[in-house]
């Protein structure tokens, strides 16, 4: 089995929180509503089972990495395009002509000290952190081991 991926996952609680994740059945659920081709690709082409996922509140007073899920399942079409009822429909999408893709996640654990944009900024261990950088908005990023095991260390949460 190949080594884990790392990842940040952006939702605002207003839309989704991690206490809602924490609250599905088998605290995991679909990770749907993806409009970002390269966002889409990253979980199409490149996450996988076990791989890590840290759960950051944007939109949030103040916006922070609250705690850590893992993939549980790969890639499949995402319903929500094809459903004319949903937000996140996509008249260019139907079930036979897939556009946009889900990944499912499993909540592992909150973080004891959610992480704030501001300490991530602050650390220099995280200087070139994705999330971090000037124009850098996707709602799925790759994180590096290191970045990963930095934001858990400053979140106090034994993985």
């Amino acid at each position: 089995m190949s080594e884990p991926r790392y990842w940040l996952f952006k939702s605002e609680p207003s839309a989704y929180s991690f206490d809602d994740l924490l609250n599905e059945q088998n605290q995991t659920a679909e990770w749907d509503g993806v409009r970002n081709f390269q966002a889409r690709n990253f979980m199409r082409d490149d996450m996988k089972v076990g791989d890590r996922v840290l759960f950051y509140h944007s939109s949030a007073k103040p916006t922070a990495v609250v705690g850590t899920a893992r993939i549980v399942k790969e890639a499949y079409p995402d319903a929500t395009a094809w459903d004319p009822n949903d937000k996140h429909y996509d008249p260019k999408s139907s079930p036979g002509e897939t556009v946009w893709t889900v990944v499912e996640i499993q909540a592992e654990a909150p973080l004891a000290n959610p992480v704030t944009l501001a300490a991530v900024k602050a650390n220099p261990k995280l200087k070139d952190m994705l999330l971090i950088r000037k124009g850098q908005r996707l709602s799925i990023q790759p994180v590096t081991r290191e970045e990963y095991d930095e934001i858990i260390a400053m979140g106090n949460v034994t993985q």
